[in-house]
C-alpha cells in the first residue's frame, strides 16, 4: 500500500510542478551507476560508446568531475576485463582532465594516479609509472596521508625490481618495514616485495650471500602476516607462488608442488577472482609440470591460461592462439615462451619458432605503448632473450638441413635487437609536427632538471624535482594524444639481398655480433654468403675479452707489459674469429654488449715477440674497418650532402684551469689549415653558439672534455658555458656529413646490451649524424692532435672518411718523429669511426674524370703509333 501510495505522490509532484531535466553530471552519474550494477564486457562497450559521445569541452566544472569518476569506474572495470591499454586510457583521461581544470573533492591518487602507475609498471612503462608514484608520494608526504606513503613505497620498489635497481628496492623496503606505524597487511606486502628482490639477487650473475634464505625468510612472513586476513587471499596467494618458484629454482619440484597447491587453494577462496591473477597461477603451475617432466600436465595447464585469456581461443591438439587474438599481456608472453620450451622439449624446433614469433609480436604492441626512451630500451633487453633461443634453433636446423635460409633468419632476428630504439626514434623523426617536438624538447628539459638535480645528492631540492616530474607527467599525457592520432610504423626486416649488394659493391666484408646470455654469435657476410660462428659466454672465455680491453683503461698498461698485450690481443682476435685472407679490404663491424668498448684495429693477429709497436701485426694491416650501430644503418645511403668541406669547431680550450687542452690548439692550427669554416675559441666555444650554427656546416668537430658518466651519472661533454648530458643533443636537428668528437670517452656510456652505449655519439646520433668518429677511451691531448692533423690531412687528399680514420692510424705507426712508446695501441686506436664507405660526390667524380681523361690520352697514343 505504502509502495503505490509513493508513486502517486511522486506522480502528482511532476504534474503540478513539472519534470526538471536531470543536470548532465547526474546524467554521467546514473550511466556509471547502471554499469557498475551490472558489469561484463558488453556493458562495458556500451559505456565506452556513451563516454566517447560526451565533450570535454565545457567549463562546467560539475560535469568535469563526473567526467573523471566515469573514466576512473571504466579504467578500473576495463583492468578488470584484461584490457589493459584501455584502462591506461581511461585513467589518463581521468587524470587530465582532473589536472586541466584543477578539480578537487575527489581522492585521484586512489583511484586513478595508484592504479595507473601499476599498470604502467604492468606494461614496462617504468619511467611513467616511476614519474606518477614519486608525485604522488610527495603529496601524500605533505598531506601526511600514511596508508598512500606505503602504498607508493611497495609500487616504487616494483619500478627498481624491473628496471634493475634490485639493491635500492631492497634498501627502500628494509627501511619502510621497520616502521613500528605499520599494519599487519602492511608489513606482510612490504614483505613479499622484499623476498621477490632478495630472490633476484640469486641469478647467476649476480648471486648474493644468503639470497635464497633472505627471499625465503621474507616470503615466509609475509605469509604469516597476511593467512588470517580474508582481505588479502590474493596478496597470501603470491606469497605461497613465491615460495613455488623459490623452490623451483634450488631444484626442489616436490617443494615447489606443495607450495603452488597451497596458492591454488587460497585464490580459490577468492570471491569474483580477477581473471588475468587465475591466468598467472595456471602459468606458474605449467613451469612446475614442465620442470617436472610432466610435459601433458604442462601443456592443459597452458591451454587453461589461453583459454582465460583470450575467450576466442581453440585449444585443438598443439593449437597456438591466432595472431589477431593477442594483445599486450606479459602472462601470454610467458606462456608462449614456455610454449616454445615444451615443444624444444618435444622435438619440434619449428613450432618453437612459430610460438616466439607471436611472443615477438607481443612485445611490439608493448613498444607501441611506450614514451620514454629507458622504458623501451629495457622492453629491448627482455626481447633478446628470446633472440638467442631463437638463433640456436635456427643454428641446430642449418646444421641438419644445411640451408642457409636458416642463418639468414637467424641474421634477420639478431638484426632486430640492433639499436632498435635509435632506428624507431629516427624514423618517427621524419613524421612529427612542429607541436610534437616542442613537447619532446620540453619532456627533455623536465628530464635535465631531474638528473642535475638529483646529482646533487643529500642537497638536492626535493620539491624542485617534484615540479619538474608534475611538468613531466604533463606533456607526456598531451604527447601521448598526439602520437596516438599518427600511424604507428612498424620497422621492416632489413633487406638481406640488398645488403649483399651493397657489400659487393663496396668490397666490404661484415661481421655482425650479436652477445647473448650462454654464447656470443658472430654473422660473417661476404660475397653473398653468410656463415654463423659462435663461443660460449662462460666465465673462462669471457674473461679473454676483458683481459684485452682491461689493457686500455690505463695510458701505461701496454707499454708495462708488451708480451702480455701481444699474448692477450692474439687470442681475442682468434676467438673473434675474424676472416682472414681475404681479397677484400674493407671490414665492416657492428658490435654487441662489451665488444662496443674493443678497438678491433688494434686485435694481434700473429703473436711476435716484438716490442717495436710499429712492428706487431695488428688488424688495422690487414682491413680498413669501419664500425656501425646495426646493418641497417649501414644500408641506407649516406653520401656526403655538402661538396665543400667546411668546419664548424668547437674549442673552449680551458686555458688557465685544470681543464686545459693546450694541444688543443695545434689540433685548431692543423685542420685550419686545410679547411675553411667557423672555429669558436674559448669563451665563444658555447652550446648556444654550437647549436645556432651546426645545422650549417658538413663537418662537426669539437676538441674538448668528455664523460662516459656511470650507473647513477649519464655521459655528458663540456662546453665553455656548461655542461651538456647527452641526452640534450637528442632535440637538435642536424645532418652533416660528419661529426668528429675529439675527446675523452665519447663513445662510452652506460652499455644496453640492446641498445649500446648511452653516450655522447648516441646523443649525435639521435641529433641525425649518420657518420661520427669518436673515442672509446680517456685519449691523450698530444697524441689526439697529431692523429687529428693526419686524419684532416688525408681527407683535403680526397680520402673518405673511413679511408682517412685508417691512413692516419697507420701514418701514426710509420711516423719516425713519434717515440715508441707513443706508439702503444692506446694512443692511436682510441678513435672508431662509425658510419658508411661513401666517398666524397666531387672527389669521386673528379677521380672518374681524371682516369677518363687518361684514358682517352692512352687512346689517342695508341692511335698516332698506328698511323706511324
Amino acid at each position: 500500500m505504502t509502495k503505490y501510495f509513493l508513486l502517486f505522490l511522486y506522480s502528482t509532484t511532476l504534474i503540478s510542478f513539472g519534470q526538471q531535466t536531470p543536470a548532465p553530471e547526474d546524467k554521467i552519474y546514473d550511466a556509471v551507476d547502471s554499469f557498475t550494477a551490472n558489469p561484463s564486457v558488453q556493458n562495458l562497450e556500451k559505456l565506452e560508446s556513451y563516454s566517447n559521445s560526451l565533450s570535454t569541452n565545457t567549463k562546467n566544472k560539475n560535469v568535469m568531475l563526473a567526467l573523471v569518476v566515469l573514466n576512473c569506474n571504466k579504467g578500473y572495470y576495463e583492468n578488470s576485463f584484461g584490457k589493459t591499454a584501455k584502462a591506461i586510457l581511461s585513467y589518463e583521461k581521468a587524470w587530465n582532465i582532473y589536472q586541466k581544470n584543477k578539480l578537487s573533492n575527489y581522492d585521484i591518487t586512489e583511484y586513478a594516479l595508484k592504479p595507473l602507475g601499476n599498470l604502467y609498471t604492468l606494461i614496462g612503462d617504468y619511467n611513467n609509472a616511476e614519474n606518477i608514484i614519486k608525485q604522488y608520494y610527495f603529496v601524500a608526504s605533505q598531506e601526511k596521508n600514511e596508508a598512500q606513503k606505503q602504498a607508493a613505497v611497495l609500487n616504487l620498489s616494483n619500478v627498481y625490481q624491473n628496471t634493475g635497481r634490485i639493491d635500492q628496492a631492497i634498501g627502500l623496503l628494509e627501511q619502510t618495514v621497520r616502521t613500528d606505524r605499520l599494519t599487519k597487511i602492511q608489513k606482510g606486502l612490504l614483505y613479499n616485495n622484499l623476498g621477490s628482490n632478495y630472490f633476484l639477487n640469486t641469478q647467476p650473475n649476480i648471486m648474493q650471500p644468503l639470497a635464497f634464505e633472505n627471499a625465503e625468510n621474507a616470503f615466509l612472513k609475509a605469509a604469516s602476516l597476511l593467512e588470517n586476513e580474508p582481505s588479502q587471499y590474493e596478496a597470501l596467494t603470491n606469497s605461497y607462488s613465491n615460495l613455488s618458484q623459490l623452490k623451483l629454482a634450488r631444484n626442489n619440484p616436490d617443494q615447489a608442488l606443495f607450495f603452488y597447491t597451497k596458492a591454488k587453494q587460497t585464490f580459490e577462496k577468492i570471491s569474483n577472482p580477477n581473471p588475468r591473477k587465475k591466468a598467472q597461477l595456471y602459468c606458474d603451475g605449467a613451469n612446475i609440470f614442465f620442470k617436472q617432466g610432466k610435459t601433458a600436465a604442462a601443456n592443459a595447464a597452458l591451454k587453461t591460461v589461453f583459454k582465460i585469456l583470450i575467450p576466442s581461443y581453440s585449444d585443438a591438439n598443439q593449437s597456438l592462439p591466432k595472431k589477431t587474438s593477442l594483445y599486450a599481456e606479459t602472462i601470454l608472453l610467458d606462456a608462449l615462451d614456455l610454449q616454445s620450451e615444451l615443444f624444444l622439449a618435444q622435438s619440434q624446433p619449428k613450432k618453437a619458432l612459430e610460438s616466439y614469433a607471436l611472443a615477438f609480436h607481443i612485445e611490439d604492441l608493448f613498444q607501441s605503448l611506450l614514451v620514454y626512451e629507458n622504458s623501451k630500451i629495457i622492453i629491448q633487453m627482455r626481447n633478446r632473450i628470446r633472440t638467442e633461443k631463437c638463433i640456436a634453433i635456427y643454428q641446430t636446423l642449418f646444421e641438419k638441413e644445411k640451408k642457409t635460409s636458416y642463418l639468414e633468419s637467424a641474421f634477420v632476428l639478431a638484426e632486430k635487437t640492433k639499436s632498435i630504439v635509435l632506428k624507431n626514434s629516427l624514423t618517427s623523426k621524419e613524421l612529427q609536427s612542429a607541436e610534437e617536438q616542442s613537447i619532446l624538447e620540453q619532456l627533455q628539459n623536465c628530464n635535465t632538471i631531474i638528473i642535475k638535480e638529483q646529482q646533487k645528492g643529500a642537497t638536492a631540492t626535493v620539491a624542485k624535482i617534484n615540479d619538474a616530474v608534475k611538468k613531466q607527467n604533463e606533456l607526456m599525457l598531451v604527447l601521448k594524444e598526439i602520437q596516438s592520432k599518427r600511424d604507428k610504423q612498424s620497422t621492416a626486416d632489413i633487406d638481406i639481398k640488398k645488403l649483399y649488394s651493397k657489400l659487393e659493391n663496396d668490397k666490404a666484408i661484415m661481421v655482425e655480433y650479436f652477445s647473448g646470455y650462454h654464447n656470443t654469435y658472430s654473422f660473417t657476410l661476404q660475397e653473398h654468403q653468410i656463415a654463423l660462428r659462435s663461443y660460449s659466454n662462460d666465465a673462462h672465455t669471457a674473461v679473454k675479452i676483458v683481459q684485452y680491453i682491461d689493457y686500455f683503461n690505463d695510458a701505461n698498461a701496454i707499454s708495462n707489459d708488451v708480451l702480455g698485450y701481444n699474448h692477450y690481443g692474439n687470442i681475442a682476435y682468434q676467438l673473434l674469429q675474424l676472416p682472414a685472407g681475404s681479397t677484400y679490404k674493407n671490414l665492416f663491424i657492428i658490435p654487441d654488449g662489451v665488444l662496443n668498448f674493443l678497438p678491433f684495429e688494434a686485435l694481434i693477429t700473429k703473436e711476435t715477440a716484438t716490442t717495436n709497436f710499429a712492428k706487431m701485426h695488428y688488424l688495422v694491416n690487414d682491413y680498413v674497418i669501419g664500425y656501425n650501430s646495426s646493418a641497417t644503418f649501414y644500408l641506407e645511403d649516406h653520401k656526403p650532402q655538402k661538396h665543400d668541406k667546411n668546419i664548424l669547431g668547437v674549442f673552449p680550450i680551458f686555458a688557465n684551469s685544470n681543464y686545459e687542452l693546450s694541444f688543443s690548439k695545434k689540433e685548431l692550427a692543423a685542420i685550419k689549415k686545410n679547411f675553411e669554416g667557423t672555429y669558436f675559441e674559448n669563451a665563444n666555444a658555447t652550446f648556444n653558439n654550437f647549436k645556432k650554427n651546426a645545422a650549417n656546416y658538413s663537418i662537426l668537430h669539437l676538441s674538448t672534455h668528455a664523460s662516459s658518466g656511470d650507473l647513477e651519472t649519464a655521459a655528458s661533454i663540456k662546453f665553455s658555458d656548461q655542461e651538456v648530458l647527452y641526452s640534450q643533443l637528442y632535440n637538435m636537428n642536424i645532418n652533416p656529413d660528419l661529426v668528429v668528437l675529439s675527446a675523452c670517452e665519447t663513445g662510452i656510456g652506460k652499455l644496453f646490451k640492446a641498445e649500446g652505449a648511452m653516450s655522447v655519439a648516441r646523443g649525435f646520433q639521435f641529433a641525425g649524424a649518420k657518420n661520427l668518429l669518436f673515442s672509446l677511451w680517456r685519449v691523450n691531448d698530444y697524441t689526439t692532435a697529431a692523429f687529428m692533423a693526419q686524419f684532416y690531412n688525408n681527407l683535403k687528399n680526397g680520402q673518405s672518411f673511413m679511408e682517412a680514420n685508417h691512413q692516419a692510424k697507420l701514418d701514426f705507426l710509420a711516423d719516425t718523429t713519434i717515440p715508441n712508446a707513443k706508439k702503444s695501441p692506446y694512443y692511436w686506436s682510441a678513435f672508431v669511426y662509425y658510419g658508411s664507405l661513401e666517398t666524397d660526390a666531387e672527389s669521386t667524380n673528379y677521380w672518374y674524370c681524371g682516369i677518363g681523361f687518361l684514358i682517352l690520352i692512352s687512346l689517342f697514343l695508341i692511335y698516332i703509333r698506328k698511323r706511324k
